[in-house]
């Protein structure tokens, strides 16, 4: 069978080594001149920045693909964990320490940082996400969701749903474990994993926290991108063609199916499937013709599903050679939280604008290979923010330098003395990630899971075009790393008739 995968990144990559080593001819054009997608470690001087995904949760998914297709993984990337996981800072100075892999040892540090009672209550809160994970594993995530009828079918369904609860929010949820407002800011970023509103997104979300603290959060060496290299690396050995600089304009189709696809020099490539590794919306809405009656009702689906937030990245260089007294080195992962935390939702989802006083995410590895020379540090620094909706929402052309300074103006103002030791600064709009990897409006996720129906709105891994098929963050079971390369695994057998 010939096929072709349309885009180079991680869901692109995975599901193509996954069909060539079943012996399928599988060729991917790109239109950028490298493989990964938003997976990517970008070198701006002396620094190295994971732009994308910065870090790994569920490596047993990608444990899994390399084992089936060739040397594993352990032999290729040096995958370490991060202790601590996360730091959090809140406004009124309380820090609470989240250490990798152990629920005991994060319930023992909410103890000491603010009280046992809140730490038990994490107890609590993560044995419901345990009891959630275990039931929505198989049907929800790790196979190919088809329909509501479907899952209704299921045996012991009513369990099933009683447990993940699916018409109440990850907000009322926690609700009715704490009343801490600082467990509840910590369960709310979950929701913003998935570019979702935490008083929306189904409760079963949950899951992530205990996804992290029981399969840990790791980091691999050199940066989250070298598993995109290593993915290219590994396509290219069992025969897959990854064509760079090479855009598709169009998905060509036939009786209800795909046929292959145009490139914009007016190629055809023929194939016997096609696999989108692209924004389902992108796909169904510039790739196909829009009049297109099998694929009416998918379009229809996608439109009417809210779409995620965007992120505005900032990515610093600091030089503390140039400073007399260094600031204490900040963990892996810190998560500084605003005074208003609920202010950022309203910002971003209702009014549309960039937040003023936006929690800030910081990754700062401790990882000698990305840094050239001593006394440096790299740090990628994320806030939520607004898609790019020129006229109905936000313009993320009109002057953002100054918002980059804004989020400069307040690491500095936490004490991180940032401006005083920046040797590089770069920023990246959701208008720039709707360029560079064509995701409408910056939604670094597709469609948000802001409903108790967002993942039956979300692209279908099998399109009902006969022969195309959906991978990646915009299509079933969703956003990261891990889902994606679930999604990847689902589409192969989809296609392999598995």
């Amino acid at each position: 069978m010939k096929i072709v995968v349309i885009g180079a990144g991680v869901g692109g990559m995975s599901a193509a080594i996954r069909l060539a080593k079943a012996g399928h001819q599988v060729s991917i054009y790109e239109g950028s001149d490298r493989t990964g997608g938003k997976c990517r470690t970008e070198w701006i001087g002396d620094y190295a920045f994971d732009t994308g995904p910065s870090l790994l949760t569920l490596p047993a998914v990608y444990r899994d693909l390399f084992l089936k297709t060739g040397k594993r993984i352990e032999h290729i990337l040096q995958i370490n964990p991060v202790d601590p996981a996360f730091d959090y800072h809140f406004a009124d100075g309380t820090q609470i320490t989240f250490p990798n892999l152990s629920i005991n040892q994060t319930c023992a540090a909410i103890d000491e940082a603010i009280g046992k009672t809140a730490g038990n209550q994490w107890h609590d809160l993560m044995q419901r996400a345990e009891h959630m994970w275990d039931v929505s594993r198989g049907p929800f995530v790790e196979s190919e969701l088809t329909s509501i009828l479907g899952l209704l079918k299921r045996k012991n369904i009513l369990r099933d749903l009683r447990a993940i609860s699916p018409f109440t929010s990850l907000r009322n949820l926690t609700k009715s474990y704490t009343n801490s407002p600082y467990l509840t800011a910590i369960i709310d970023r979950y929701a913003t994993y998935t570019g979702s509103d935490p008083r929306k997104v189904p409760a079963v979300l949950l899951t992530i926290a205990f996804i992290e603290s029981s399969f840990g959060a790791w980091h691999i060496q050199g940066g989250l991108g070298q598993l995109s290299v290593a993915l290219e690396d590994r396509a290219r050995q069992l025969g897959v063609e990854i064509h760079l600089n090479t855009d598709v304009a169009a998905i060509t189709n036939a009786h209800g199916a795909a046929t292959g696809i145009e490139l914009h020099n007016g190629e055809i490539i023929l194939a016997d499937a096609v696999v989108a590794n692209a924004d389902a919306e992108y796909v169904y809405n510039q790739l196909l013709p829009t009049d297109l009656r099998e694929t009416r009702k998918e379009r229809k689906k996608l439109k009417s599903a809210e779409k995620s937030l965007a992120g505005f990245s900032l990515l610093l260089g600091l030089d503390n050679t140039k400073i007399s007294s260094i600031p204490p080195r900040l963990k892996h992962h810190s998560v500084f939280f605003p005074e208003n935390y609920e202010r950022e939702f309203d910002q971003i989802f209702t009014e549309k604008v960039p937040v003023d006083d936006p929690t800030i995410y910081i990754c700062s590895p401790a990882d000698p290979l990305m840094v050239k020379g001593e006394n440096k540090e790299a740090w990628f620094v994320l806030v939520n923010a607004p898609r790019h909706q020129p006229g109905t929402g936000f313009d993320w052309s009109v002057n953002p330098a100054a918002y980059a300074a804004k989020i400069i103006a307040k690491l500095d103002a936490l004490g991180l003395e940032v401006s005083s030791r920046l040797d590089v600064m770069e920023f990246r709009t959701p208008l720039d990630l709707q360029n560079s990897v064509k995701a409408p409006g910056g939604s670094i996720y597709g469609t948000s899971s802001n409903s108790a129906r967002s993942a039956f709105q979300r692209a279908s891994n099998r399109s009902p075009l006969k022969n195309l098929y959906c991978v990646g963050g915009s299509a079933h079971p969703g956003g990261g790393l891990p889902l994606v390369g679930i999604s990847a695994e689902i589409v192969a057998n989809a296609i392999l008739g598995v």
